[in-house]
């Protein structure tokens, strides 16, 4: 074996991006909420760059605010801390000799006077305090599942060790509540702390447990155990839900009314339909997933990127940035100043320019961010009319490479800049990304988008005979019949993405 070493040349061509492009894309990707939170984080760490606008400092550079400014922020914290532990303790004096204190200079009356001084306070509330403010009228966060569940099992009265087994069996509970380890597994599980229990002292502390925790269904092994809970406890109650043919329907007949077979139960439970329908109806009352009640889950808010409205005037529809939230950013003259000064030390002198080259592309980044935001809603805004017009039925075919070609940039740019955005629209707030898609060309020669031909097909659906509901096969001729020739497969495929059951699941006896 011989090992050789040589040189060669080779002539090719290479396309590396910057960092300072590979940054810009990611500026541009930002939505708004992440846009805001990135320059509030940059503002913090680059001394060079400020907000603009009558809360921002001084031009009188880093020395005047840094000895005016550190002065004012003492005495803020001055007041915010120490004075704060004051009127406490002046307040425990008055409710404890509260003839001697009723008086002019009472605690409410010095921290309402104090307020009213601070530099933070009033129509001059700095953005510190508007923050402050908008922190604490945030609800708070409410306790988690387990520690909820966890408490009210304390409060249970039982022995200690079917506590504690108590305690194993809620820390293997889901999210929805369930128990799904079997308790054999527990039992081979569980900590040597509290020693091996068998199945049946874990099934005596599971039935324990059960009846123990509210809402009634929580700690089930399974959807007709945590039905069944929930039926005793109607029962203890006397609410009229716990009939006998409900408490049958749940042991016996379960699995046909996920698959709508009401005739298959009416006959053999020897009832009419309508009977099984009234136990249905009471049966709504019951939950599949009791424990999120206790865990309320607030979705999150959507702030519209930008809007698009109707222009009277012009008789068109035009887009703009909703950016009003987003600071205005500038290079502080002070620092600028300090880089042309030759007394400066170099190192300082250096630190300070590399801070402003950031300073300075984050802005142009900003700012080429909106331009190509506001060239996308245009075009947006000009090629789906009809949507907005006549709503999602109009909504025509929009590649992106089309909108790439039409504003002279590549493809990525234009992915880049609707991804993760929403707009406000005549038609409610939607995902920007929703108006670029394919399509197909109807009978008739118009070009319709893959979103449109699911809202058709959402309007088929919710206008059929619900006593004889439309097959996959008989959707897809429907839709033929309005001009959109799609296969059977797609529409099953259509059908699944809106969440529309199959035929037999939507018919009512």
């Amino acid at each position: 074996m011989r090992f050789e070493t040589s040189q060669q040349m080779k002539l090719g061509q290479q396309m590396k991006l910057a960092p300072r492009m590979i940054q810009s894309m990611e500026i541009l990707q930002l939505p708004l909420l992440a846009l805001q939170e990135r320059i509030e984080q940059e503002l913090e760490s680059n001394v060079t760059l400020e907000q603009a606008g009558p809360e921002s400092e001084p031009e009188g550079g880093a020395g005047e605010r840094s000895e005016t400014g550190d002065v004012e922020s003492a005495e803020r914290d001055l007041e915010v801390t120490g004075g704060a532990e004051d009127f406490e303790r002046l307040e425990s004096m008055e409710r404890d000799y509260e003839e001697a204190f009723e008086n002019e200079y009472s605690a409410a009356r010095l921290k309402r006077e104090m307020e009213a001084l601070s530099p933070g306070s009033g129509a001059g509330a700095g953005e510190r305090d508007s923050k402050m403010e908008a922190m604490a009228a945030t609800a708070a966060r409410s306790a988690s599942l387990s520690d909820q569940l966890l408490d009210q099992w304390r409060l249970a009265e039982t022995t200690p060790r079917v506590r504690e087994l108590g305690e194993l069996l809620l820390s293997h509970l889901d999210g929805d509540g369930y128990l799904r380890t079997s308790l054999a597994d527990l039992a081979d599980q569980a900590p040597a702390t509290i020693g091996k229990p068998t199945v049946e002292e874990l099934e005596a502390a599971l039935g324990e447990l059960q009846n123990a925790l509210d809402p009634p269904g929580v700690a089930a092994r399974d959807t007709r155990e945590c039905l069944l809970l929930q039926l005793d406890a109607h029962e203890r109650e006397g609410t009229g839900v716990a009939t006998p043919l409900v408490r049958r329907l749940v042991e016996e007949h379960l699995d046909d009314l996920l698959n709508n077979r009401l005739p298959k139960i009416a006959e053999e439970e020897e009832t009419s339909i309508e009977a099984v329908k009234d136990a249905m109806v009471r049966m709504r009352r019951l939950s599949v997933a009791p424990a999120r009640m206790l865990v309320s889950e607030t979705p999150a808010a959507i702030v519209p990127d930008a809007i698009i409205e109707y222009d009277e005037e012009d008789d068109r529809y035009v887009g703009y940035l909703n950016d009003a939230a987003l600071p205005n950013l500038r290079i502080n003259k002070g620092y600028a100043k300090m880089v042309r000064e030759a007394d400066v030390d170099p190192n300082a002198k250096e630190f300070i320019r590399t801070n402003l080259s950031n300073a300075q592309w984050l802005i142009d980044a900003i700012e080429q961010r909106k331009r190509t935001l506001v060239r996308v809603l245009n075009v947006v805004a000009a090629a789906q009319r009809d949507y907005f017009d006549q709503g999602p039925e109009a909504l025509r075919p929009l590649p992106m490479t089309q909108v790439a070609d039409q504003l002279g940039v590549h493809v990525a740019t234009v992915s880049r800049a609707v991804s993760g955005k929403h707009v406000r629209t005549p038609r409610g707030t939607v995902a920007l990304r929703r108006f670029f898609s394919g399509g197909i060309q109807t009978d008739e020669g118009e070009e319709m988008s893959w979103e449109a031909i699911r809202a058709a097909l959402r309007e088929v659906v919710d206008a059929e005979d619900k006593r004889k509901p439309l097959s996959d096969d008989a959707l897809s001729k429907a839709l033929k019949a309005r001009g959109i020739d799609i296969a059977r497969r797609t529409v099953a495929k259509y059908r699944d993405q809106l969440g529309i059951p199959a035929a037999r699941l939507r018919k009512e006896h």
